[in-house]
C-alpha cells in the first residue's frame, strides 16, 4: 500500500479523538461516541415495562447485556495526560543531534598536483622484474612509443582520470621532476588553493623504493642521480588540509614516517594531523604486484578508472571469462554520468555499493570525515576499497591514514559481483548493435526488497538496515523513487533515532532537491518526510527558506486533495520553519501563509467529525508561530479577523485544539502596549481603535476559557493572560491595588464580574453565565474567626475583594509604595490614556486569581507568574466576596476558597499577631527586558512536536498485551457477576480484614479495587492511603493536594477494566485524577479541574457531591448549586448542566453504570430526581419519598443509588431519618417498600452493583444489610476484639466491592473493616 493510504488507514487509528476501546485494536467497528452513549441500550430509554434480563438467564451471555455491564469507553488515556505536571517537552532540537550528522563544514579539493617519477627505459637498482612483467601505466604501455612522448602522454592521462572526479580542480603535473620543481609546484598549489584542500599523487615506479626515514625519491637535473625529498619537506609545503596518494612499493614506510612526524609534533604547521589524509599502495614490507594480469599502476588505476578495473579483475575470475572478449571492457556504451546507459548503471551500482560498505563498517564519524565532507575524497576512498579488494587477491595491502577496517570480504562485493555478470553478459550485443536496448539491472529493486524486509522485523535495538545508502542512491533514479521514498518514510517512523541514521548517511540534500520536483504522487511522502525531520532536527527551516521550501509547504496545505492529517504534517513543518526564526516568518508572510491557515479554520465547522482535530490544532500552532513576536503578521491576523474565527474554537471537543487556539490568539496580544516600544509606536497602518477593539475580543475569548476542564488549555490561558498583563501592567497594578486597598471608594463597586462575560460558542452550556467566580475567594470561617470584618464597606457589598481584616495597618504603604504607575527607574513611561474599561481588567484580575488557585499545581504556579507581573507578590488568606450577574439576577456567588497558596515565602501566612496579613503590592521593577524574561513560556507548541516524533504508521507494540489483560478482566467480571446475581441471600458478618488508617478524623469515603485486594481511603483533610487488605500492608499515602482549604467529597474509579485512575473530589468541587496511585511515592497527577462553577447566594461551603459514569464518559457534579454540571472527560469539558428544578441543594447524587446518561439525585429537603441527559426535557420524574404525611419533617437524603440489575427505573434512597425507600419510577406517586433501618442516625448507604443486597450504616457504630425485599440480612456491630478500647464513632462510609459480595466500611475512630 502507497504511504498516503497507509496513513490514511493508520490515523484513523491514532487520531487525537479516539475514545473507545475499539481504537485499540479490537474487532468491533468504530462506533460514534454519541451513537454508542444514545444507543447504549434502546431499551433503557423507554421506560415503560422494561424486561430485566440477568446475565445468568440470558443464553449465551447475549453482547448487549455483557457491554452494558463492561463500559467499553476509556478516557484520560491520551499522550496529553502522561505526566503533564512534571515535565514540560522540548519541541524539535536545534541542538545536539544536529552537530552529528551534518558535516562539520564542506570542503573542496581546490588543486591536485601529480608527479611521475617513471624515467621510462631505466628500472631502478632495487627492482628485480619478472617476464611477462605488468607494464601499463594510465592504461598505456610506455613502451608503444618513445620515451618522452610516453611520459607526456601517461602524465596527460593521469589529469584526465582525476578530472573525472572533480573537474573543478586545477591540475598541474610534473614528470620525471627534481626535488626543487617539486618545492616550486607544492608552494604553487598552496597558494592557489589557500583553505582548500591540496592533493598531492606520487608514482615512484621508476625510482627505489622509500627509505626507513620516509624519504621519497626524485632526480638531479641531469638524471644521474636518484635525489631524497624528506616527508617532513613535503607536509611543510603543501600544509593543511590536505591529501596524499603514493603509488609506489613499500609506500607504507611514507605512511609510519608521516604518522611519526605527527606524533612527535615535530611538523611545522600545528594541528597539520587534523586533516592530513594519506592513501598508499602497500604495506612498508611489500611490493607492487607484477604479474601481467594487473597494469603495473593498479592502485592508481582502481582509485581513479575503477570500473574497468573491477570489470577486468571480476572477469578473469567469472564465469564469462571464456565466453567474454576483454577488448569488448574498453567498449562499454554509454556515459558514466547517465544511469540509463550500461556504463553509467554500473558505476552508479559501483557507488551504491562501495558506500554502503563504508557507511555500515565504518565508525560514524569517520564515515562522515571521508565519505561526505569532499566529493574527491569521498571519490578516492570508495575506489580504495576496491583496491583492498583487487590488491589483496595479489597478496599485497594498500593501507590509508585515518587506517580503515578490512573491507576486501564484505558481502556487498557479491551482489556487485552478481551485478556486474548481468551487465556484462550483454556487452556483446550491445556493442554489435548500437541501437539494441538495454535492460537496466535489477540490483536497486533486490535491494529496496532487501530494505523492506528488514522494515517488517528490524527495530531500533538491532543491527540497522545497510541498505540505506543504496535507498540514498535510489533517490537519484525516477524509476523506483517513489517506492524509495515510501520505504524512506516508514524508516523515519520508527523513531528519532532513525531520523538521525538517515540524516548522517546524507539524506538531506536529496530530500531538500526533490521539493523542486512537481510530481504530485511525491507529495504526500515529501510531507511526511520532512515532518519526521523537523520533529528531530529545527535547525533544518533555516535551509528550506534558503531553497524556497516553504512554498511547497504552503501549496500542500491549501490542497484540498490530501487527508486532513496529511496537511496537518505540512502545517507543523511550516510552523517549525517559522518558530524563533525571522526570515522564516517573513517568507512564509509574504507567500500569504495567514489567509491560507484562516481560511481553512474557517472552514472548519465546529464539532464537526469531518473536520481532523490533528490539523485544526496545526493550523494555530502554525499561526501562532508565524505571529509569535512579529508585527507585521499580527497586524495581518487582526485585520483578518482572527479573533473573530477563532472563537468557536475554544468549544472544540478536543484540549489540544483549545490550547492552541488559546496560545495562537495569545500571540496576538502586544506585549509591548505601554511600555515605549522601538519605531512601532506610531504605527500608521494599524490604528490604536482597531487594535483596542482586537484585544478586547482577544481577552473576551480567553476569559471564556478561564475554567475550562483541561489543565492543558488552562495552562495557555494564563501564558496568554501574562502577554496581557505584561502589555497592560499598570492598569492592572492600579486595579489590583485598589483590590486590597483600605476603605477607598474604589472604582470596582460598579464593576461586573466574569461571569457578565458570555462564552463565545458554548451554546446552552452554563460556563458563560457562571464565571469562575465561585473559585475566587475563601473558607468563609476566617470572616467568622477574625470578626473585624465591616460589612458596610463598600468594598464589601459590591466590590470583587474585600479589604483586609488588618487595614489599620495598611496605611503605612503610600500610594506610591503600592502603585509604581509608570516610574521605572526614575523614568517615566508613557503612559496611554486607559486602553480598556476598568471592567474588563477587573475580570481580568479575577481570572488571574482563578488561575493562581488552580487545582492543577502547575498552572497555580503559572498563575502566580502572572501575579507577580501585575504587582501582586503576595496574597494571603483573605475573605474575597464578588458578585456575579449570574443566570438568576440578584444571585451572586460568595466565598469558597483560600485563593493563592504561598505566592511568595518572602513572609509568613499569618502575622505575628494571628492576624492575617497584607497583600504586598511589587515595588520597583526593573528594566523591561530582565521583566520579560519573567512572562512564563507556552509548552502547548513543544508538547504538540511530541506527536510527531512518535511512530505514525504502525500501532504501539503492546496493543495486544493490553487488549489479553482486557479480556482476562472483562471474563472475570462477568464470571462474578454471574456469581452475584445468583447468589444467595450474604449476611456480610465475616470481617476478613480491619485496618487502622490512622487518619483522626476516621475515614470520609472508600473505595474497593476490582481486580486487586486493595482499598483506598481517604479523610476529610484529603489524605488518601492504599492498602491491601490480603497482604495487610501499607502500598502508599499521599496529600491530594497542599491547599490549606480541605473537605472530602468521593473518591472514584475511572477506567477500572483498564489501567485504572484514581478520581479524588474534593468538597469545593475541585476533581483530581491520579495514576500509579498505588505504587510507593509514584503517584502522578492526570488532570486536575474545577467541576463546579458559581454558587447560591449566602453559601459557606460548596459541599459538592459528584458521580462517575463510565459508561457514558461522563462526571455528574452537584452540590449548592441549582444544576448538575455534566463533564465529559474525554473532551475534559463542560458539556451540559442539568437544571435541579428545585431551589434545595443535592445532598447524594448516583449515575447509573449500566445507562449512560442517566443519573439520580437526592435533595436537602428529602425529594429524590431522575435525570436523563438523553432526554430533551432531562428530567425524568420527581418523588418525595422522604416526607412523612403525618408528621411532615423533611430529612435530607443521605445517599441515592440504582438498584442492581439493567431496569433503569428502579432507585434506592435513605435518609438522615433512618428510613431507606425502594422506589420504582413507573410509580412515582409512592414508594413499594420502606425499611425504618436507624432511627434519626442513618450516616451512608451502599447498594451493591450487582448483587441483590443493600448496607446502610448508622451514627451509632451500627451497620445492616438488607435484602432487596427489605429482610434484613444481618447486622455488623462494627466492635473488632482488639479495638474495644476505643471510643465509638459513627459509620463514616460504605462502600461494595465492583464484583464481589464484600462491604468496606470506614468510620470515626480511623478504622477501615472488610466483611464478607
Amino acid at each position: 500500500m502507497a504511504l498516503g493510504g497507509l496513513m490514511a488507514s493508520r490515523f484513523s487509528q491514532s487520531a487525537v479523538v479516539s475514545n473507545h476501546f475499539d481504537d485499540c485494536g479490537s474487532a468491533q467497528d468504530d462506533v460514534d461516541l454519541f451513537s454508542q452513549r444514545r444507543d447504549s441500550d434502546t431499551a433503557s430509554s423507554s421506560y415503560g415495562n422494561a424486561t430485566v434480563t440477568s446475565i445468568a438467564t440470558t443464553s449465551g451471555n447475549s453482547a448487549t447485556t455483557s457491554m452494558a455491564y463492561l463500559p467499553q469507553t476509556i478516557v484520560l488515556c491520551e499522550l496529553r495526560h502522561d505526566a503533564f505536571e512534571a515535565s514540560t517537552p522540548t519541541g524539535p532540537s536545534d541542538i545536539g543531534l544536529v552537530s552529528k550528522w551534518r558535516p562539520k563544514d564542506r570542503m573542496r579539493t581546490g588543486c591536485v598536483a601529480l608527479v611521475l617519477c617513471l624515467n621510462i627505459s631505466v628500472d631502478p637498482p632495487d627492482v628485480i622484474k619478472i617476464s611477462p612483467c605488468a607494464r601499463m601505466e594510465c592504461w598505456i604501455d610506455p613502451f608503444s612509443m618513445a620515451p618522452q612522448k610516453a611520459l607526456e602522454t601517461i602524465g596527460k592521462n593521469l589529469s584526465l582520470q582525476y578530472e573525472r572526479w572533480q573537474p573543478k580542480a586545477r591540475y598541474k603535473v610534473q614528470l620525471d621532476p627534481t626535488v626543487e620543481e617539486v618545492k616550486k609546484l607544492c608552494n604553487a598549489c598552496r597558494r592557489y588553493a589557500k583553505s582548500e584542500r591540496v592533493l598531492f599523487h606520487y608514482n615512484g615506479h621508476g625510482v627505489p623504493k622509500p627509505t626507513a626515514n620516509g624519504e621519497i625519491w626524485l632526480f638531479n637535473k641531469s638524471y644521474t642521480q636518484y635525489i631524497p625529498l624528506p616527508i617532513s619537506d613535503l607536509d611543510s609545503w603543501l600544509k593543511t588540509p590536505s591529501i596524499y596518494v603514493f603509488d609506489c612499493s613499500a609506500a607504507g614506510m611514507i605512511v609510519n614516517a608521516f604518522t611519526e612526524l605527527h606524533d612527535s609534533g615535530a611538523s611545522n604547521c600545528s594541528g597539520s594531523t587534523r586533516d592530513c589524509i594519506l592513501l598508499a599502495a602497500c604495506e612498508a614490507h611489500e611490493t607492487l604486484p607484477q604479474s601481467d594480469e594487473f597494469p603495473a599502476d593498479v592502485f592508481t588505476s582502481c582509485l581513479t578508472t575503477p570500473i574497468p578495473m573491477a570489470l577486468r579483475w571480476f572477469c578473469k575470475r567469472s564465469l564469462l571469462h571464456e565466453s567474454l572478449d576483454y577488448s569488448l571492457i574498453d567498449k562499454i556504451p554509454g556515459r558514466q554520468t547517465d544511469r540509463k546507459t550500461l556504463l553509467g548503471e554500473l558505476n552508479w551500482i559501483f557507488t551504491a555499493v562501495t558506500d554502503t560498505i563504508a557507511w555500515n563498517v565504518l565508525p560514524h564519524d569517520l564515515f562522515q570525515r571521508l565519505f561526505r565532507q569532499d566529493l574527491l575524497v569521498a571519490s578516492l576512498f570508495r575506489n580504495f576499497l576496491l583496491a583492498e579488494r583487487i590488491m589483496r587477491s595479489a597478496n599485497c595491502s594498500p593501507i590509508s591514514h585515518p587506517m580503515l577496517p578490512p573491507t576486501h570480504q564484505h558481502h556487498m562485493w557479491d551482489a556487485w559481483d552478481m551485478a556486474a555478470e548481468i551487465c556484462l553478459s550483454q556487452l556483446p550485443s550491445l556493442v554489435e548493435d548500437p541501437n539494441a536496448e538495454y535492460q537496466s539491472s535489477p540490483f536497486f529493486s533486490e535491494q529496496l526488497t532487501a530494505f523492506e524486509v528488514w522494515l517488517d522485523h528490524g527495530s531500533e535495538h538491532k543491527k540497522p538496515p545497510e541498505q540505506l545508502p543504496i535507498v540514498l542512491q535510489v533517490l537519484l533514479s525516477q524509476c523506483h523513487r517513489f517506492r524509495a521514498l515510501v520505504l524512506l518514510g516508514r524508516f523515519l517512523d520508527m523513531g528519532p533515532w532513525a531520523v538521525d541514521l538517515a540524516l548522517s548517511v546524507g539524506i538531506f540534500p536529496y530530500v531538500l532537491k526533490l521539493l523542486q520536483t512537481t510530481t504530485p504522487e511525491l507529495r504526500q511522502i515529501l510531507v511526511f518526510i520532512w515532518t519526521k525531520i523537523l520533529a528531530l532536527d529545527k535547525s533544518c527551516q533555516v535551509d528550506l527558506v534558503k531553497d524556497g521550501g516553504h512554498a511547497y509547504f504552503i501549496r500542500f496545505l491549501d490542497s484540498m486533495e490530501a487527508y486532513p492529517e496529511q496537511r496537518a504534517m505540512a502545517a507543523f513543518v511550516l510552523a517549525v520553519i517559522v518558530d524563533g526564526h525571522r526570515r522564516g516568518q517573513e517568507a512564509c508572510m509574504g507567500a500569504n501563509l495567514v489567509h491560507v491557515c484562516l481560511k481553512h479554520l474557517r472552514a472548519s465547522t465546529p464539532n464537526d467529525a469531518q473536520t481532523e482535530p490533528l490539523f485544526l490544532q496545526w493550523l494555530c500552532l502554525c499561526l501562532g508561530k508565524l505571529w509569535e513576536d512579529f508585527t507585521e503578521a499580527q497586524i495581518i491576523g487582526l485585520r483578518s479577523d482572527a479573533p473573530r474565527i477563532y472563537a468557536p474554537l475554544l468549544s472544540e471537543p478536543q484540549p489540544e485544539v483549545r490550547a492552541s487556539a488559546v496560545f495562537s490568539l495569545g500571540t496576538l496580544l502586544d506585549i509591548g502596549f505601554d511600555s515605549c516600544r522601538d519605531g512601532v509606536e506610531g504605527d500608521e497602518e494599524y490604528d490604536d481603535g482597531e487594535k483596542i477593539r482586537a484585544e478586547i475580543s482577544i481577552v473576551k475569548a480567553l476569559l471564556s476559557v478561564v475554567l475550562d476542564g483541561s489543565p492543558l488549555v488552562r495552562a495557555e490561558v494564563a501564558v496568554a493572560l501574562a502577554r496581557f498583563a505584561f502589555g497592560h501592567k499598570q492598569h492592572l497594578k492600579s486595579i489590583a491595588a485598589a483590590y486590597w486597598k483600605p476603605q477607598s471608594s474604589s472604582p470596582l463597586s460598579s464593576l461586573p464580574s466574569l461571569a457578565g462575560i458570555k462564552a463565545t460558542g458554548s451554546g446552552n452550556i452554563v460556563s458563560s453565565q457562571i464565571g469562575p467566580l465561585s473559585r475566587i475567594g475563601n473558607d468563609n470561617s476566617s470572616l467568622v474567626r477574625d470578626g473585624r470584618v465591616s460589612t458596610s464597606s463598600p468594598l464589601a457589598n459590591t466590590g470583587i475583594m474585600h479589604e483586609s481584616p488588618v487595614s489599620d495597618d495598611s496605611s503605612q504603604h503610600s500610594d506610591s509604595g503600592i502603585l509604581n504607575d509608570g516610574f521605572s527607574n526614575g523614568v517615566v513611561n508613557h503612559i496611554r490614556p486607559k486602553p480598556l474599561d476598568n471592567a474588563m481588567y477587573s475580570q481580568c484580575v479575577l481570572a488571574m486569581c482563578t488561575l493562581a488557585e488552580d487545582p492543577s499545581p502547575r498552572i497555580a504556579s503559572l498563575g502566580c507568574q502572572v501575579l507577580s507581573i501585575i504587582g501582586i507578590e503576595q496574597v494571603v488568606a483573605k475573605p474575597v466576596m464578588s458578585t456575579a450577574s449570574s443566570i438568576r439576577p440578584g444571585e451572586h456567588t460568595s466565598a469558597s476558597r483560600t485563593p493563592l497558596a504561598g505566592l511568595a515565602r518572602s513572609s509568613s501566612w499569618f502575622d505575628m499577631n494571628g492576624g492575617l496579613a497584607d497583600p504586598l503590592i511589587g515595588h520597583g521593577e526593573s528594566s523591561g527586558v530582565s521583566e520579560r524574561s519573567l512572562l512564563p513560556h507556552s509548552t502547548i507548541y513543544n508538547w504538540s512536536c511530541g506527536h510527531f516524533s512518535k511512530p505514525l504508521l504502525t500501532v504501539a507494540d503492546d496493543t495486544q498485551e493490553i487488549i489479553a489483560r482486557r479480556e482476562e478482566r472483562e471474563k472475570f467480571a462477568l464470571e462474578h457477576i454471574a456469581k452475584c446475581q445468583r447468589s444467595s441471600v450474604s449476611k456480610l458478618s465475616n470481617p476478613i480484614a480491619c485496618w487502622d488508617t490512622r487518619f483522626e478524623n476516621g475515614a470520609k469515603t472508600a473505595l474497593l479495587q476490582p481486580f486487586s485486594p486493595i482499598v483506598v481511603a481517604a479523610d476529610e483533610n484529603e489524605r488518601i492511603r492504599v492498602w491491601n487488605y490480603e497482604g495487610d500492608t501499607l502500598l502508599n499515602g499521599f496529600d491530594n493536594h497542599s491547599f490549606p482549604d480541605k473537605g472530602i467529597s468521593k473518591l472514584c474509579l475511572v477506567n477500572e477494566l483498564d489501567d485504572s485512575l484514581l478520581l479524588v473530589a474534593s468538597s469545593n468541587g475541585n476533581i483530581r485524577i491520579w495514576k500509579d496511585y498505588t505504587i510507593k511515592d509514584s503517584q502522578k497527577l492526570v488532570t486536575a479541574f474545577s467541576a463546579i462553577q458559581g454558587h447560591k447566594p449566602g453559601v459557606r461551603y460548596l459541599n459538592a457531591v459528584v458521580d462517575w459514569q463510565q459508561q457514558s464518559g461522563y462526571l455528574y457534579a452537584s452540590g449548592e448549586i441549582s444544576y448538575i454540571m455534566l463533564w465529559d472527560l474525554d473532551k475534559e469539558q463542560l458539556v451540559n448542566s442539568i437544571p435541579s428544578s428545585s431551589d434545595c441543594s443535592i445532598s447524594a447524587l448516583s449515575a447509573s453504570q449500566v445507562h449512560g446518561g442517566q443519573v439520580a439525585a437526592g435533595f436537602t429537603d428529602g425529594a429524590v430526581r431522575l435525570y436523563d441527559v438523553r432526554m430533551p426535557q432531562m428530567l425524568v420524574c420527581t418523588s418525595r419519598p422522604h416526607i412523612r404525611p403525618h408528621t411532615q419533617q423533611i430529612e435530607r437524603v443521605v445517599g441515592v443509588s440504582f438498584q442492581p440489575g439493567l431496569d433503569p427505573g428502579k432507585i434506592v434512597s435513605a435518609s438522615q431519618a433512618g428510613d431507606i425507600e425502594f422506589l420504582d419510577i413507573r410509580n412515582n406517586s409512592n414508594t413499594y417498600l420502606t425499611i425504618d433501618a436507624h432511627r434519626g442516625s442513618l450516616t451512608a448507604l451502599a447498594v451493591h452493583r450487582h448483587a441483590p443486597i443493600v448496607a446502610s450504616g448508622s451514627a451509632k457504630q451500627l451497620i445492616k444489610v438488607f435484602s432487596l425485599e427489605g429482610e434484613q440480612l444481618g447486622s455488623i456491630r462494627y466492635h473488632h476484639p482488639s479495638f474495644m478500647a476505643q471510643k465509638i464513632g459513627s459509620v463514616g462510609c460504605l462502600t461494595f466491592h465492583p464484583y464481589k459480595v464484600l462491604l468496606a466500611a470506614g468510620a470515626a475512630d480511623a478504622c477501615v473493616s472488610i466483611h464478607s
